[in-house]
This record gives structure tokens, sequence and C-alpha cells, in this order.
């Protein structure tokens, strides 16, 4: 199990440049609602012979051969189907992930949103024929021509799995139950010091999520989207809130064992850490709150300049195969890609549990993007603040 979509500060900050310079140099300062216009390259419009191996930068938990554990593997029968040898390479972050694509070295990557928008455009993601991915058909409708994996109705890859940002709280020691953000927001100082919240810079937007229903004057319309004031606001917030806070978690080890002692009483979390927690004896639930929550959206997306990209979409179609997207999902705990891959889970209420169907549900959330000064909302009255800033204000934020 991976769960470990941290943030280098000063690697983000820097990558967050690249993208700015990546828009400047493709002939941006487009009016388009994502704000981006990027390298006009073309997908491929057949596929050729297999090159005989594939090099893949993933989550842990995405590429399992069995040598982690002899009963996950999913690697040998793509091997065995395609005769592409699959080299893999784990990254810790989204950051490492941009750098590893710009090298050319690798074929595909599963980018999350805060990393996808990056690869497009600075034209390391090449568009993706979908037509040459049998699989990507049975995709939930939700995941396909999301703002994080598409421009102006153009795939740039094959969505994977989605997962939502949860409010989890100790049913003990919190009541009455929330319903709201406001319970790590504006009513934080009742668990003062009890209080957890993700560590990253993309944190931001949550707190810009619960603004953008409890001061509607702000005009807030995507929390990934801010002006000045609107990104003052947000961070205001969350140097208020830092004053309750006990711990900022990134290691979901971390914070089983909070809520399990008490450290913890309520904050973020994701669905698998509140199962795991439940299951350690945790008195926990978690929920998505009234005002929505952010979540994630992962995507195998093609390098611009792959050496195997006939393997490449081999393994773009089997990754998303209903079987092989049940066994991912399962075992990295995520909701699957494929609207068949729910009938192939082990456990028969996991799709259930991780809403996988549920497109009202997924409607609730806002997934990662990357801010950038050209406003994703389609704003061109005003600068939106970008990501580097993200990164600058977080560790003020943090202290």
């Amino acid at each position: 199990m991976r769960l470990t979509r941290t943030l280098r500060a000063s690697a983000v900050c820097a990558a967050a440049l690249l993208l700015a310079a990546a828009c400047d140099s493709s002939g941006s300062g487009s009016t388009s609602a994502t704000g981006l216009n990027p390298p006009d390259l073309k997908a491929p419009t057949k596929l050729g012979k297999t090159e005989g191996q594939v090099n893949l930068i993933a989550w842990a938990g995405y590429v399992e051969d069995g040598s982690n554990d002899p009963k996950v593997d999913w690697v040998s029968g793509f091997e065995k189907r395609t005769g592409c040898q699959v080299h893999s390479k784990v990254a810790a972050s989204s950051d490492e992930m941009v750098k590893l694509m710009k090298t050319g070295e690798y074929d595909a990557v599963s980018a999350s949103g805060d990393a996808s928008l990056r690869l497009i455009a600075s034209g390391d993601a090449a568009p993706v024929n979908t037509g040459l991915v049998p699989h990507y058909k049975d995709v939930f409708g939700g995941l396909k021509n999301g703002a994080w994996n598409s421009v102006r109705g153009k795939m740039y890859g094959i969505p994977h799995g989605r997962g939502a940002n949860l409010l989890m709280y100790n049913t003990a020691k919190v009541q009455p139950a929330p319903t709201s953000w406001s319970a790590v927001f504006d009513d934080a100082a009742r668990y003062k010091g009890h209080v957890t919240a993700y560590d990253s810079p993309i944190y931001i937007a949550d707190a810009a999520l619960y603004l953008k229903a409890t001061k509607p004057e702000l005009k807030i319309k995507d929390p990934y989207a801010l002006d000045q004031k609107q990104f003052d606001a947000a961070v205001a917030l969350l140097k208020r809130q830092n004053a309750d806070v006990g711990e900022y978690w990134s290691d979901y080890l971390k914070e089983v064992s909070a809520f399990k002692s008490g450290d913890s009483v309520v904050g973020t979390t994701w669905q698998v850490i509140a199962n795991l927690a439940a299951a350690e004896g945790a008195k926990v639930k978690a929920l998505v709150p009234k005002e929505g929550s952010t979540g994630w959206s992962d995507t195998w997306m093609v390098s611009a300049k792959a050496k195997h990209p006939n393997c490449a979409y081999k393994w773009l179609d089997w990754i998303v195969s209903p079987k092989v997207n049940a066994q991912v999902a399962e075992y990295f705990g995520e909701a699957p890609a494929n609207s068949k891959a729910c009938a192939e889970t082990t456990d028969k209420n996991f799709c259930t549990v991780y809403h996988a169907a549920d497109e009202n549900y997924w409607k609730k959330i806002a997934f990662w993007n990357t801010p950038i000064e050209q406003c994703l909302d389609g704003r061109t009255d005003v600068t939106c603040v970008p990501y580097a800033k993200w990164v600058q204000a977080w560790t003020e934020i943090k202290g």
C-alpha cells in the first residue's frame, strides 16, 4: 500500500516555475477554460509492433510483479501476453514524477492531478488516442475529459483510479458528529492540539473549498484558481487553524496511530486510512462534509519522447482492464476506473465502500489540479496565484 502523495516543497516550487516557463515557450497567454495552450503534439493513429520493453514511473503499489508479495502480481501476466518486459521506477512525489518524465527515459507515468497539468503544459506528455485502448470505453464517465487530464476535449491519458480527501473524527470525543469542514477550521479550537491536516501545499485548496461555501463574497469558483484576494483569505484561515493543529500528516501509519492513541481526534484522511484505523480499534468515522471535498484522480500518461510507445499503449489497456484494475484498486485502496472492475474485486463490498460507481458522490469532489497564473476557472480579468506561491505560503502557514 503506497499512501505517500507527499510533496517536496522546494522542488515543487522549481517545478511550478518550470510549468510557467513551459506555458510561455509554447505560446501561452491562452484564454481557454483551462488557461493552457500546450504544444501541438499528435497522438498515434495506429499501433505497431511491440518493442519488447516498457519503462514506467509509478506510485508504489501500482506496478506489482510479486517481488513485494508473491500473491500480488499483475506484471507477469502482462509480460507473458505482450512480450513487453516491465521496468518500473517508484516515485515518492508528484514533483519527482515530473522531473523523471523530463529525462525522456520513461514511456509512461501514473500522474496525479497536481502533476498531469504540468506534463501537458510542458509537452512532456502526449495526447492519447483512446481508440487504441479498448478498455477505455468502460472507464467511468466522470473520469473522462477532466480538467486535470484533458485540454479542450483532448485526452492526455487513461484514468486509473480516484479517491477523496475525507473528514475523519473520533466518535467518542467529537460530538455531535460533524457534518462540515468547520470542525477543522472555524471550530478547530474545540479540539486544540488534536486537529490533524494533510501536509502539502495542495491543502490550501481544502481551505479554499470551505471558503467557497462559507464566504460567498469571495466568489471562489474553483479551489485551484485563486486570485490574490481569494488566496490570501485561504492562507489566513490556515494560519488561524495552525494554532490548533497537533500534527500535519503525510505518513498514513502515523495518522492511524494518532487516532488510536487519541492524539488526533479530527482531521483530513483517506478512505483506506479510515478503514485501517477502524480495523485496529480506533473509534472513527469518515465522511464527505456538506461543502464537498478535494481528492485525486490518477491518470496513466504517455511520454512525448516514449521510446517504446507500443508497449506503453499495451500497458495502458492492461492496467485499466477489469480484473487488473480491480487488483490494483484493492491493493492500493482507491476506487477503480473501469466500471467492470467492481465485479472482479475479492471483497464484494469494496466498490460500495469506495463509491466507485456513485457519480453523484464524485460530483462533490474537486480533484487535484495545478494552479497557474492563467486562472483555471476561465477568468481573464485577473491573474491567479501559481503553485510556486502556494509552496511559499505553506511554509509560512506551518511556521
